[in-house]
């Protein structure tokens, strides 16, 4: 037997946003438990009626998923390029349907790749190599932060995850500003739709100052949409890799990992830190 509980799903919404299921304990069999379980949907973006990528996503901040998706993948360039945006549900998933201007719709059709799926991987979909390592913005050096400020803003975390309370499933990406105090948090059970959906909260909201913090580790792909909205600090909770920090590097992000209470691991420009 494995080392885990077997659960049975059942059709049952309980209004929450979670599936209701049947579920039946390791150590006792013959009696089934209630259990909460996360949402995962298709999500498909349709620019201008042409459907560009579905992920798989919470059903929840939709369009604040596409305004980030969209800035930071370089669909955009301001989230006035954005004309309108509808969230349509379908029996097999939703579309985000979005509206862009005539020339940024024009510059999406002249690089438009066939990307499905990419919460678990950032290269999947991807047609060439070469779209893979896309010209990045080098930063600016405007942003301090104090890690002192980093426990309590961990400490608060969970409060921004109310899925993640109650089923162990999700992220969370949090925008802090220099003092520390956690300004907005949203999350999701893919890290990368997360991270997409607090860099659309942040466009709206016009956070400049601050950092962001993920529940995830930080790949190559979460530093490069990083870069691309103009986030300075990136903070993660797990670990990083070659390339991510290569990335961050080259493109003057202050990268840091393995954030937790009383320890965080820099690895490039700790000038913004103190």
């Amino acid at each position: 037997m494995k080392n885990i509980d077997s659960c049975q799903q059942k059709n049952v919404t309980n209004g929450t946003g979670y599936n209701a299921v049947a579920c039946w304990q390791r150590n006792d069999l013959q009696r089934s438990i209630s259990d909460d379980i996360a949402e995962e949907v298709p999500v498909a973006l349709v620019y201008n009626g042409i459907s560009h990528v579905v992920m798989m996503a919470s059903p929840k901040d939709l369009e604040a998923f596409a305004l980030g998706f969209s800035l930071s993948e370089g669909i955009i360039e301001h989230p006035r390029d954005i004309s309108g945006m509808d969230v349509v549900s379908h029996c097999n998933g939703i579309e985000v349907q979005i509206e862009l201007s005539s020339r940024r719709f024009m510059g999406l059709k002249e690089r438009r790749r066939n990307l499905a799926g990419r919460t678990g991987c950032g290269i999947c979909g991807v047609e060439q190599l070469n779209d893979i390592g896309r010209p990045l913005p080098v930063l600016p050096f405007s942003q301090r932060f104090s890690l002192s400020s980093l426990d309590p803003a961990l400490s608060k975390m969970r409060q921004y995850q109310p899925v993640g309370d109650l089923t162990g499933c999700t992220h969370v990406a949090l925008w802090l500003d220099n003092h520390g105090d956690i300004l907005g948090g949203c999350e999701d059970v893919g890290r990368h739709v997360a991270l997409d959906k607090m860099l659309g909260m942040r466009s709206r909201q016009q956070w400049q100052q601050g950092a962001m913090l993920v529940s995830s580790r930080a790949s190559y792909e979460m530093v490069q949409k990083a870069v691309m909205c103009g986030v300075e600090i990136l903070f993660a909770v797990s670990a990083t890799t070659a390339l991510a920090i290569d990335i961050a590097e080259r493109s003057h992000l202050t990268l840091v990992g393995f954030c937790r209470k009383g320890q965080a691991k820099v690895y490039t420009h700790p000038q913004r830190l103190y």
